[in-house]
């Protein structure tokens, strides 16, 4: 079965607590028959962590052999690069202000707009990767200083990039 095409957005949303703001999306998917994936924005290196990690996901899922108990956690593991749903719950949402990507896989009509009712969409430059970010990335993802003097500072996406296919050695 070959991986589904999926619509990504840019969002901001408040969110009181994670339970319940999930089970709205979650009713919001169902409803329209598709997944809707939450990847806060602040712990990956832009869209194509995204892109990357749902095509592993999407390819382990139905592979037969994934990691977690539905498609929603077994990406946001690949965008985190681990096995841990513990350490993958902190790549989704969380309390307070949230800036996500938002992937909808497949694409379904009218999904944006009940999306919308929770979400603001919106069209920024979320692909700059700031000193600050880096460092928090550098972290998250266990990238020495080493390697990034090996490939390079511009090389540093591609270093993460690779954490999300490692996952797939690592199981």
């Amino acid at each position: 079965m070959a991986e589904p095409a999926c619509d990504i957005y840019q969002a901001v949303f408040e969110v009181d607590e994670n339970v319940s703001f999930l089970e709205k999306v979650r009713g919001i998917a169902d409803e329209h028959r598709t997944h809707i994936i939450l990847f806060d924005a602040d712990r990956l290196t832009g869209r194509d962590h995204v892109a990357a990690a749902l095509r592993h996901a999407w390819r382990s899922w139905t592979g037969g052999e994934p990691i977690a108990n539905s498609i929603e956690m077994e990406a946001l593991l690949y965008a985190a690069g681990t096995r841990q749903c513990q350490v993958a719950a902190f790549f989704g949402i969380h309390p307070g202000v949230n800036r996500a990507y938002v992937a909808v896989c497949p694409p379904a009509p009218g999904v944006r707009e009940r999306l919308a009712d929770c979400v603001t969409f919106v069209n920024e430059d979320w692909e700059e990767i700031d000193p600050a970010k880096r460092e928090r990335l550098a972290e998250l993802f266990s990238i020495t200083p080493e390697e990034v003097l090996v490939v390079g500072e511009e090389r540093f996406r591609e270093l993460v990039l690779e954490r999300v296919a490692l996952l797939d050695v690592y199981r």
